[in-house]
């Protein structure tokens, strides 16, 4: 996952309607640091910082030298950070070295001493985070390495650099200008290539730290990662697509679209299209997108993010492809569905007359859900209307019925409906619409109604069910009633 993959999410969500992906809030596993514990807020740190912690409160190992002398000690800084006491945990670890520098918790101790001061997040905190840490790789280097030291000291320097410490900002683009060059190194070494998401591997923390400089000075750096043709850097670039999103400069859109069409990874490109959609004024380079582009799956991520666009003139970009016979049912779906999101009087009038020329009765389908999602734009009559349309396909009668009583028709225009209507199908569908409103008396009332006097069996039977699922106190002697009857 990227940094902001719950925004990606929230589009994702809509492929219950045939939409993909789309964004969130950002958020950032910290498994390097967090086992299962406690969630925490750090209102001290960064906003971008707070998200690589948010997830759990990471607790040390548990005690493993009961006889050792520190144990007590180590047990109490432990609970400590349960209760995301940082203060009094940094306090606790840092005795345990100075009190028993022999002991089998001194380098533990010292890291998440450094770690608890991280979270503090006060600028003195965070220099004796970077001491301790730097003193770490002296005194127990092999512990510095596999408690993911590095990685740390690569946060807290970021943090720092942010608050204008030079030494941890030449450091910082020292350590993200390393992975614009050359991989083979790592390769040789044996280590893996980065993801995105894993902001446990200093590389990909080195460059999330970027986000905390400005875009002068991190801009180049992410350009040179993006130059980047190599087989281990994929990720590496995904993750600076991610950061040049979020540098709001005038060549931030130039540079995303430049990856959407460049890139040799389709998911690199498919991510510099997405965050498009949060850059102002990328209007014109998502329409080039869906002209002249035959990916649909870079398509959709055009749709998504020309839905996210304020201009007017994306909107009128959604109508006119939605429009678009040359183009797939699944992608004219989605326009579809995106116009829906956006209320306005163009795009109501649009669907209401793009469902009237249509014969697809998928694409009419899609029309139904995203008028109904427009509140108090008389699409609820509109609806109803389709579903009193005897012309109209049964299924897409019975969707709009439905979707008309979501959208809060009224109950006694529902009751009268019921009465004049003769199919069975449409019967049996307002019944299930009323069940959808309990809540009201009116809905429960009509159900009793057709329960005692409906003609047909089964209609009889369908209401008894309904009535079975309500809450409403008057269900139960009702239902008595039937039996003793």
């Amino acid at each position: 996952m990227t940094m902001r993959t719950l925004l990606t999410a929230a589009a994702i969500i809509s492929s219950a309607i045939g939409v993909q992906k789309a964004p969130v809030s950002p958020s950032t596993n910290d498994s390097s640091l967090a086992r299962p514990g406690f969630t925490t807020a750090q209102p001290q740190l960064s906003d971008e910082f707070k998200s690589l912690d948010q997830q759990a409160n990471p607790l040390p190992p548990e005690p493993w030298a009961k006889a050792d002398p520190a144990d007590s000690l180590y047990r109490l800084a432990r609970e400590a950070m349960a209760r995301s006491d940082w203060k009094r945990a940094a306090e606790i670890f840092h005795s345990i070295p100075q009190r028993y520098p022999q002991s089998a918790y001194a380098g533990q101790s010292m890291y998440y001493e450094a770690y608890s001061l991280y979270r503090s997040g006060g600028d003195d905190d965070l220099s004796n985070a970077r001491d301790r840490l730097n003193e770490l790789k002296t005194r127990y280097p092999s512990i510095a390495k596999s408690s993911d030291g590095t990685t740390l000291f690569t946060r807290v320097c970021g943090e720092l650099a942010k608050r204008g410490d030079e030494s941890c900002a030449a450091d910082i683009s020292s350590k993200a200008e390393g992975t614009a060059g050359d991989n083979s190194s790592s390769r040789v070494q044996g280590r893996s290539c980065p993801d995105d998401g894993d902001d446990n591997d200093d590389r990909i923390a080195a460059l999330n730290a970027l986000l905390q400089m400005d875009a002068d000075r991190a801009m180049p750096i992410l350009k040179k990662v993006l130059e980047r043709r190599d087989a281990c850097s994929a990720g590496l670039r995904r993750k600076a697509v991610f950061l040049v999103s979020q540098k709001r400069t005038d060549e931030t859109a130039n540079i995303l679209m430049n990856v959407a069409r460049s890139d040799p990874d389709q998911d690199v490109r498919e991510q510099a299209v997405f965050w498009l959609s949060q850059v102002p004024g990328s209007t014109g380079l998502l329409e080039q997108i869906l002209q002249g582009n035959g990916d649909e799956n870079i398509k959709e991520k055009a749709l998504f993010s020309l839905s996210q666009q304020s201009e007017p003139r994306a909107q009128q970009i959604l109508r006119d492809f939605a429009l678009r016979e040359s183009e797939s049912s699944d992608l004219r779906e989605k326009a579809i569905f995106w116009l829906g999101q956006r209320r306005s009087s163009e795009n109501t009038e649009f669907l209401r007359s793009l469902y009237s020329r249509l014969s697809n009765e998928d694409l009419k389908e899609k029309i139904l859900f995203s008028l109904s999602q427009q509140k108090g734009a008389g699409n609820d009559q509109w609806l109803m209307n389709i579903a009193l349309n005897p012309k109209e396909d049964i299924e897409l009668r019975k969707k709009a019925l439905f979707w008309a009583g979501q959208n809060g028709i009224a109950i006694p225009q529902l009751a009268q409906l019921y009465d004049r209507m003769n199919d069975t199908d449409m019967k049996e569908q307002i019944i299930f619409v009323l069940s959808q409103r309990q809540r009201e008396p009116a809905a429960i009332d009509k159900m009793f109604e057709i329960a005692k006097n409906e003609k047909d069996a089964d209609l009889r039977k369908k209401a008894i069910f309904w009535l079975g699922q309500s809450r409403d106190p008057r269900v139960q002697q009702f239902l008595i009633d039937l039996i003793n009857k």
